[in-house]
């Protein structure tokens, strides 16, 4: 995946793709409100004697808009790579918009053409409809020529990775001082769950469908519950259930021990949070977790995943602990008037 981004212009990539699909619903939504006025068949080619060939509305909507999609895909991808020319790049995505939208004043103004007569052979492309689109095509096709900046550009991607390269390098110990996991239950948990939950509501759905759904919601948000993110770092501890909803934080200076331990979450009060008689445990299930003493007397308890990441977490949350204390106590001194 790392390859492919770095390999294509992810703007480049997103116009190409979006930009043929949004002219093409453009279209069939145009083409839908002109449907009244319009005979059955429509022509789709034209020739002395009249229409030579006919389709239904239908077939000439989802037609003209799958050319109109298959034709920018096809040109504007050229535009995508970053490894080819940056002149290359510009032309294809002029002519990549200009073929699109010329595409779509041909189509057009064969609707307009056909709009209010009673059969599509006495039918013809409306010129004017064609003149005026094919001139804004080219037109816009040579604005977006000059104005694609092919060249690479500097991201907020890059930005932050300045930042942080900057910050590892007048401070070395930073990374030591940071770490970040996921904690969920077992997978038996979460299929025990499923099972619980599925099959009854499927068959709860066949009288009550709403409450088939609330029983799905539910389950999803049980196991939602089981799942934890751990950060540590210099500013203290933070777990987020779910990953989105803060539960705990924990200022460095606040932490006066952290050690990795083997629990029962039992006697936590059971799995997910819990918070009661001065101790909050976020435990998904009952093994490696790290125990946090606070300054204030109080406790808590955070699962570790694995017994590894439980003693790095203890380490962790121990060292900036100490740097938070000792940081502290030389703020205080400092500080302190002189005698």
């Amino acid at each position: 995946m790392g390859k492919f981004r770095d390999a294509v212009d992810a703007k480049a990539l997103r116009f190409a793709v979006g930009f043929p699909v949004v002219l093409a619903a453009a279209f069939v939504f145009c083409a839908s409100l002109l449907r009244p006025n319009l005979p059955e068949p429509l022509a789709i080619s034209w020739t002395d004697g009249g229409g030579a060939a006919f389709a239904p509305f239908a077939t000439y909507a989802a037609g003209g808009a799958l050319v109109i999609v298959a034709a920018g895909w096809l040109v504007l991808s050229q535009a995508v790579p970053v490894s080819r020319p940056a002149m290359m790049r510009r032309v294809m995505m002029g002519a990549g918009l200009f073929l699109c939208l010329f595409l779509t004043s041909v189509l057009a103004a064969g609707l307009v053409g056909q709009t209010g007569l009673p059969d599509a052979r006495q039918s013809r492309l409306d010129l004017t409809v064609l003149a005026l689109g094919s001139g804004a095509a080219v037109s816009l096709g040579v604005i977006m020529g000059f104005v694609f900046k092919a060249d690479r550009q500097w991201t907020p991607e890059d930005d932050r990775a300045f930042q942080q390269a900057v910050i590892r390098e007048l401070d070395p110990e930073l990374p030591e001082d940071t770490i970040r996991l996921w904690v969920h239950a077992r997978s038996s948990v979460f299929v025990m769950i499923a099972v619980a939950s599925v099959f009854p509501a499927a068959l709860i759905s066949i009288a009550l469908p709403w409450v088939g759904a609330l029983l799905v919601v539910l389950a999803v948000v049980a196991a939602a519950f089981l799942c934890a993110r751990v950060k540590a770092d210099r500013s203290g501890l933070r777990v987020l259930v779910a990953g989105v909803v803060p539960v705990m934080h924990v200022p460095a200076a606040a932490i006066s021990a952290a050690n990795a331990s083997d629990v029962r979450a039992a006697d936590y009060g059971g799995w997910g949070y819990r918070n009661h008689s001065g101790t909050a445990a976020m435990l998904v299930s009952s093994g490696p977790a790290v125990v946090v003493r606070k300054t204030d007397g109080q406790r808590l308890a955070v699962s570790g995943g694995s017994p590894a990441t439980a003693a790095r977490l203890a380490e962790v949350l121990t060292r900036v602990a100490a740097r938070a204390r000792r940081s502290g106590a030389t703020g205080t001194a400092a500080g302190e008037p002189d005698s």
